[in-house]
């Protein structure tokens, strides 16, 4: 086997552990938010302290999801995306707490800009991954559909039925897209071997 050879079923190996690695967190974070949505179906309506404590854990988990993906991603990847998500997570799980002070609009505002954000990262992530890795189409759609969650949150923040409810469709909409990205990971690796 030649060096090239060699350094080509290495690139292919890593490439392959990085999917599987990845394939298990999608399925983590999907299991996250579906738990997510049905505390907030059952519980927050009935309660303002559950309600607010389930709006500041869900930025609280992103933080913990990006350095999972930061260590399942253990290749040559610069992982400043995944680093300034972080940041932006851990500064929005603050900021909502504060803003949680002042009503459940400003909390989310709030959401709304982090949804953005972080769904902006998230798009550039899919893009980068897709050509290394295959399967992460489900992620660039999620990416974009944040923006613009991100964007309604902002807008209908003031409107009365809007609530920590209307977060649920798009935690649930998060699951769905881990979900498909997982399955589609999954296929790669399988057509792969």
């Amino acid at each position: 086997m030649t060096s090239i050879d060699q350094k080509n079923t290495a690139t292919a190996g890593q490439a392959t552990e990085t999917a599987n690695s990845l394939r298990k967190l999608y399925f983590l974070r999907a299991a996250f938010s579906i738990t997510w949505v049905i505390l907030v179906a059952l519980l927050a309506k009935n309660s303002f302290g559950i309600a607010c404590a389930l709006l500041v854990i869900y930025p609280a988990w992103d933080v913990i999801g990006t350095f999972l993906d930061i260590r399942a991603n253990d290749g040559n990847v610069s992982r400043t995306p995944q680093y300034m998500n972080a940041a932006i997570s851990i500064i929005t799980t603050i900021a909502v707490g504060f803003a949680l002070q002042m009503g459940v609009p400003e909390a989310l505002m709030v959401f709304g800009v982090w949804a953005i954000l972080t769904g902006l990262i998230q798009l550039v992530l899919g893009l980068r991954r897709r050509k290394l890795l295959g399967g992460q189409w489900p992620m660039i759609i999620s990416g974009g559909q944040s923006i613009i969650g991100g964007t309604s949150f902002i807008l209908l923040a003031h409107d009365p039925t809007m609530g920590i409810t209307s977060l649920a469709g798009y935690a649930a909409f998060g699951a769905f897209y881990y979900l498909l990205a997982a399955f589609r990971l999954g296929k790669k690796e399988h057509h792969n071997s």
